[in-house]
C-alpha cells in the first residue's frame, strides 16, 4: 500500500471571476520509505499540496489517502507529523518539554514521555540542551527540536514544508545532512517542499517538478545517487548531472505554461 495517494485533485480558492486554480489534475503515489522533494516556481502550489496531504486545508475535488485512509481520518489518527518553516515552538516550554507536547496530548505518562523526549534529542544530537529554552538556540537548533518533536509519536509520515529555509547556507547543507541520518534510522517515509534543486537533490529519492500556477506536476524525476549521502556527494559528476535534469525539467514546465 503506497503511504500517499493522489488522485486527480484539484484545487480552487475563491470563487469565479475572482477564483484562483492553485493545482490541477495532481496524481501522485508515495510508497513506503521513500523522501519525496517537491519542486516548483512561488507560488506553484507545493505547500498547497503539502497541507492537503496534511489535511490542514481540504482540496476542491479528487482523493487524498493516507496509509489507506481518508487524510482527515489519518489526522486523527495521528498518522503523520508536520515541520514548517519557522520552528513553532512555545517559548515558555523547555526543550523537552516543547518535544514532549505530542504525547502530552496523546495521554503518555511523565515518565514515558521523557524517555521518549530523551530520544529523539539524542537522534538530532541535541543531548544536553533539555533544560535550555528555544531563545537559547540557534535558528538550525531550533528546528532541530521542531523535527524532533515531529519524529515523537513515531508517525509513519512526516510533512516538511521548507524547514530550511530561512537558514543560512552552512547550517542548510549540515542539516540536510543530519536529516538523511535521522530519515535512514527511522525509516519514516518524508515529503518535503523546497525552492532549492541542489538541496532536492541531495535528499530525495525522487524529485516532483511543478509547473506554475496553476500547479500541475510535469515531471518526476529518480535520484539515483548513492547511499548514505554526504558532503562529498555534491561533488559527484552525477549530482550535478541530476542538477541541471531538475532545472531543464523546472524550465520545461515554465515554457509549457506559456
Amino acid at each position: 500500500m503506497s503511504v500517499v495517494s493522489i488522485s486527480s485533485v484539484n484545487k480552487v480558492f475563491g470563487k469565479a471571476p475572482n477564483q484562483t486554480i492553485a493545482l490541477q489534475d495532481i496524481n501522485l503515489a508515495i510508497e513506503p520509505g521513500e523522501f519525496i522533494s517537491l519542486i516548483g516556481p512561488s507560488g506553484c502550489g507545493k505547500s498547497t499540496l503539502l497541507r492537503i496531504i496534511g489535511d490542514l486545508i481540504s482540496p476542491s475535488n479528487g482523493v487524498v489517502l493516507v496509509n489507506g485512509k481518508p487524510a482527515p481520518q489519518a489526522r486523527e489518527n495521528r498518522e503523520y507529523g508536520i515541520v514548517f518553516q519557522a520552528p513553532v515552538l512555545f517559548d515558555w516550554r523547555t526543550v523537552e518539554k516543547n518535544v514532549q507536547l505530542p504525547l502530552e496530548i496523546m495521554g503518555q505518562t511523565p515518565s514515558e514521555r521523557a524517555a521518549r523526549a530523551n530520544e529523539m534529542l539524542e537522534l538530532v544530537e541535541l543531548t544536553g540542551f533539555q533544560k535550555h529554552y528555544p531563545y537559547q538556540l540557534s535558528g538550525g537548533m531550533q528546528q532541530r527540536v521542531s523535527i524532533a518533536r515531529a519524529l515523537s509519536f513515531n508517525p509513519p509520515l512526516l510533512l516538511m514544508d521548507e524547514p530550511f529555509g530561512a537558514l543560512d547556507e552552512i547550517t542548510r547543507e549540515r542539516l540536510n545532512a543530519e536529516l538523511l541520518a535521522i530519515w535512514a534510522r527511522t525509516q519514516t517515509t518524508i515529503v518535503f517542499v523546497t525552492h532549492s534543486i541542489p538541496e532536492a537533490v541531495f535528499l530525495s529519492t525522487r524529485v516532483v517538478v511543478m509547473s506554475a500556477r496553476p500547479g500541475r506536476i510535469t515531471e518526476i524525476i529518480p535520484i539515483d545517487l548513492p547511499q548514505p549521502r554526504d558532503m562529498a556527494t555534491r561533488e559527484l559528476p552525477r549530482f550535478y548531472a541530476l542538477v541541471t535534469q531538475v532545472r531543464e525539467a523546472l524550465r520545461g514546465g515554465e515554457s509549457a505554461k506559456g
